[in-house]
């Protein structure tokens, strides 16, 4: 017995037995007299129909109202290649069938070669085409899981970058001495300005996703001050033109430090760490260090850190000096008191200064509640 089924679909019990006799050797046959008997059979056994030779004109429920209610069905006739089976030549009958979903028409009387060759080829093009949607149906939930899988990885991943820096950043965070709030001020007023910088100048090429690197990268701009010595790290009084030179060199000596953990870090981490540990004391104007950097051949990462690195000074603490209030740190920047930075940097400090001001606020107040006491401002 044949694994497949064709559904013949007649009020005419000889007609039903001529198309039955052509396809039995090749499939099983179920008949209908009509529409709503053959709405039964298709949710019976529907899985197991080939084809569907229809009937236009029947009593109860005619071949178009069949095809009416097999799209509802989810389309059914997109998947069960549904030949019409009429009298009327007529262009209009035709046109209907196909409106409503008809694979094809076939006109009575019915030449036998003619009816199995035109419902082989219908059921051949319904197969292969099915045949290729479950293929595409299978790859789809491949590909899922895939992508559900590699983001889980970019995110262990992510993860283990941040640790990394975080990590090595709270290092030299605590031999510096500086409030463990330092990191969390730097990523946020890095976010904050980027954030200005990527709602207002499109053409610096920030995007969300690069702005989450920098900001994660930015923790790492100091890292090179580990190599820096106590005597000079911590020293509460102006530093000489020798110890500055000192100083200045825990840029080139961070690159370095960068460098050797370059196979545990995503290239592209890596690359803005880099970068912003070496280039984080340029200024616009050429006037920084160490490479002289002038105008936009510093990249848009470096000039927020470089930004947000000397407002925090302002507004905390150090060894060497307390802290600014929000307001003066404002102004000493905005004047020019700090170095030179781009004129657009400088429109995102405008724009971020208020929620960089609520930043320093809400840092300091958690800081003071973990310390138990109020740190000393310097007045304006």
């Amino acid at each position: 017995m044949a694994d497949r089924s064709i559904l013949v679909v007649d009020d005419n019990e000889i007609n039903r037995g001529i198309l039955g006799e052509i396809f039995k050797e090749s499939y099983n046959i179920i008949e209908a007299e009509n529409g709503v008997e053959a709405i039964k059979a298709m949710e019976e056994r529907g899985d197991e129909l080939a084809a569907i030779l229809l009937d236009i004109v029947m009593p109860e429920m005619d071949g178009y109202a069949v095809l009416e209610a097999m799209q509802e069905k989810d389309n059914l006739n997109d998947k069960i290649p549904v030949l019409m089976i009429t009298a009327d030549t007529s262009t209009e009958a035709e046109r209907t069938s196909y409106q409503k979903g008809a694979a094809d028409v076939i006109h009575k009387p019915f030449d036998p070669v003619i009816v199995d060759r035109r419902v082989s080829r219908t059921v051949e093009l319904y197969d292969h085409k099915n045949n290729l949607e479950s293929q595409v149906d299978d790859q789809t939930r491949v590909l899922k899981k895939q992508f559900v899988y590699l983001k889980k990885q970019e995110e262990k991943l992510k993860y283990s970058n941040e640790r990394v820096i975080d990590t090595i950043a709270t290092i030299v965070e605590f031999r510096s001495n500086e409030s463990s709030y330092h990191l969390k001020r730097i990523k946020g007023f890095v976010r904050i300005l980027g954030l200005a910088a990527m709602n207002n100048y499109p053409e610096l090429g920030l995007n969300p996703h690069l702005l989450d690197v920098i900001t994660q990268a930015s923790a790492m701009h100091d890292i090179g001050k580990i190599s820096v010595p106590d005597t000079i790290l911590l020293k509460p009084g102006r530093l000489t033109n020798e110890e500055f030179e000192v100083m200045k060199s825990h840029t080139t000596r961070g690159s370095e430090v960068i460098e050797m953990i370059k196979d545990v870090q995503d290239k592209e981490y890596y690359e803005i760490s880099l970068d912003i540990c070496r280039h984080h004391h340029e200024r616009y104007d050429g006037g920084g260090y160490p490479d002289g950097l002038k105008g936009d051949e510093c990249s848009i990462a470096a000039q927020l850190t470089a930004i947000a690195d000397v407002y925090d000074a302002l507004v905390s603490d150090r060894v060497y000096k307390a802290a600014f209030p929000t307001d003066k740190a404002y102004e000493m920047i905005k004047n020019g008191e700090c170095g030179v930075f781009s004129p657009k940097i400088m429109a995102c400090f405008e724009f971020a200064r208020t929620d960089m001001e609520k930043l320093v606020a809400q840092t300091k107040a958690a800081e003071i509640a973990e310390k138990g006491y109020s740190p000393v401002s310097q007045e304006s």
